[in-house]
């Protein structure tokens, strides 16, 4: 996969965008393997997304709404710079859909939606890691919001509601451990990874190999379309077996 490597001072107007005297967000990025390459990665947690476009923008809201799909949520979210505008008058907007994961019985698929859905959509804002220091081809190998024990602050309605907080309330966050992640962690990206084609539309791997583990192994064998999704489904098929004395 090619790289691109933008010269010192463009970079450096890009990271101009959203600027908030004072607030360095590269001071809260999180670090990921990538599954594919093994090269590390930077990741700017939603948290500190929400943080930042508070503080940008205290008036501001972001708007998100739920649906009940096919053993799945999928989640809506717009984001505003001012609680009054109208409707259709957003900065970005982003859809995500989660299912259960039988690994982790207590994350809530529902809220695992919104915050996938808040975190693309801050990005889209211009409120993550600019231009290509975060990886864009690899989103959806990010690591699970809720690794932390850091709870979503978004309420679970089924129509817009406005996930906003005064600047007052803009949460504590957490400090950043950078560590190697776990087999199982990797595991778990590996199941995050969206389905390559139409037969599985929408649904995460490891959505999928609760439906049928032979597809899986399809995937990580046969498909030749997706080598991100194949890498990830050899990664679990792999998994699996070293797991299977245990």
């Amino acid at each position: 996969m090619a790289k691109i490597i933008v010269p010192a001072a463009q970079m450096e107007l890009l990271n101009t965008i959203n600027k908030v005297e004072g607030f360095d967000p590269e001071a809260f990025t999180t670090e990921y393997t990538d599954l594919n390459s093994n090269e590390s990665r930077k990741h700017l947690p939603v948290m500190a997304q929400m943080a930042w476009f508070r503080l940008k923008y205290p008036e501001g809201k972001i708007a998100v709404s739920i649906e009940s799909g096919n053993n799945c949520f999928v989640a809506t979210a717009r984001v505003y710079p001012s609680y009054k505008d109208p409707v259709e008058c957003y900065l970005s907007e982003a859809t995500a859909s989660r299912g259960a994961d039988p690994s982790k019985p207590t994350v809530s698929p529902r809220e695992w939606a919104q915050t996938a859905a808040v975190g693309i959509a801050l990005r889209n804002a211009g409120f993550g890691l600019q231009f290509g220091a975060a990886g864009d081809e690899f989103t959806n190998q990010l690591p699970n919001e809720f690794s932390s024990d850091v709870s979503p602050v978004f309420p679970q309605v089924d129509t817009p509601v406005d996930a906003g907080f005064s600047q007052s309330q803009v949460p504590v966050l957490p400090a950043v451990v950078k560590k190697e992640l776990t087999p199982e962690e990797k595991y778990q990206q590996a199941c995050a990874v969206m389905w390559p084609n139409k037969k599985f539309e929408g649904r995460t791997l490891g959505e999928v190999l609760l439906m049928d583990p032979s597809a899986i192994n399809w995937l990580a064998n046969k498909y030749t379309n997706n080598p991100e999704a194949s890498a990830a489904a050899k990664f679990m098929c792999e998994y699996a077996m070293k797991n299977a004395g245990a």
